[in-house]
């Protein structure tokens, strides 16, 4: 990996929140979102946020086909 890449400047937008999945005692919150990362288009975010969203942890982000994709998985999941 190239180091110029980690020079390089992260530009977020959260354009829609849709909810808080868990609320931690520190006011962090773990929370589902569409984000625009770098300009791009909004993609499905879920990682843990600071109360004025301005630091966040490592998350996971997934296109609409990939977030249907889970919840076709977890819908059949068959429990033990």
């Amino acid at each position: 990996m190239n180091a110029q890449n980690f020079d390089r400047d992260v530009t977020f937008e959260i354009t829609e929140a849709i909810g808080v999945i868990a609320e931690y005692p520190t006011g962090w919150s773990k929370e589902i979102n569409l984000v625009a990362w770098n300009g791009g288009a909004p993609k499905y975010d879920i990682r843990d946020w600071d109360p004025d969203h301005e630091h966040m942890s490592r998350g996971i982000t997934l296109k609409e086909e990939e977030l249907n994709q889970l919840l076709s998985l977890l819908e059949n999941r068959k429990t033990k």
